[in-house]
């Protein structure tokens, strides 16, 4: 008898522990999803931007860029400063500075010029802002080729600057340096030398038709001559 009390008490025992067991993984599973989705801190991240706009004037260089910023956590972030380096260069170029916030990509004399200010990306949210960088007398004048550039960012839960984007800049896309336009970042876009080439084998090739035609047509005009001729026993 006693030895089945001891029996079912053990039993009683493994129930309990078993119990108690199920219980803590229960609660640090609430706790863990909890953090992951009110609490976790993410990072940005960002994407190469298909154009940019840019301007070569003098010892200024300009460049405005279209991002798109993810927050990959649950805790807001915030971005206090960007820059743009060109980490492939001399140490001697500065990186161009974030000079404004403007509301779109192509510039135009009716646009209000908004200051650098800090913004907040929502917890796994996406914005995308435009943001000009500058730099008078960097030591770069951006030449035909393409350029390895880098945006940093500082945000406020992390000291210094962190990279934000790594990509190619096709600085073979502007076509008029001194004009602040838009420039498309694709590799194959062509080149001012390539489109004049690409106009001149297009004209050339219109020609060509212009005399085919013009050619047929008077063959045609021929025959049907000596046909009326012909006709007319002439």
């Amino acid at each position: 008898m006693l030895s089945l009390m001891a029996v079912a008490d053990q039993n009683a025992s493994s129930s309990i522990s078993g119990a108690g067991f199920l219980s803590i993984c229960a609660l640090l599973f609430t706790i863990a999803s909890f953090w992951w989705l009110n609490a976790r801190q993410g990072r940005l991240e960002s994407w190469e931007p298909h154009s940019f706009a840019a301007i070569v004037h003098g010892p200024v260089v300009r460049l405005r860029l279209p991002l798109v910023l993810h927050n990959t956590g649950a805790k807001p972030i915030v971005v206090q400063d960007l820059r743009l380096t060109f980490p492939d260069e001399s140490a001697s170029h500065l990186p161009l500075l974030w000079a404004s916030s403007p509301s779109r990509l192509q510039p135009g004399p009716d646009e209000e010029p908004e200051l650098p200010a800090g913004f907040v990306v929502a917890g796994r949210q996406a914005r995308r802002v435009f943001i000009e960088f500058e730099a008078p007398f960097s030591g770069l004048v951006p030449a035909a080729r393409d350029y390895k550039v880098r945006v940093q960012v500082r945000v406020g839960h992390r000291k210094g600057w962190r990279s934000l984007l790594t990509y190619t800049l096709r600085t073979t896309n502007i076509v008029h340096p001194d004009r602040y336009t838009v420039c498309n970042n694709a590799p194959l876009e062509l080149t001012q030398e390539d489109r004049k080439k690409a106009d001149a084998a297009l004209l050339e090739l219109l020609e060509g038709y212009e005399k085919g035609a013009s050619a047929k047509s008077e063959t045609k005009r021929r025959d049907s001559w000596n046909e009326g001729n012909a006709d007319t026993g002439l």
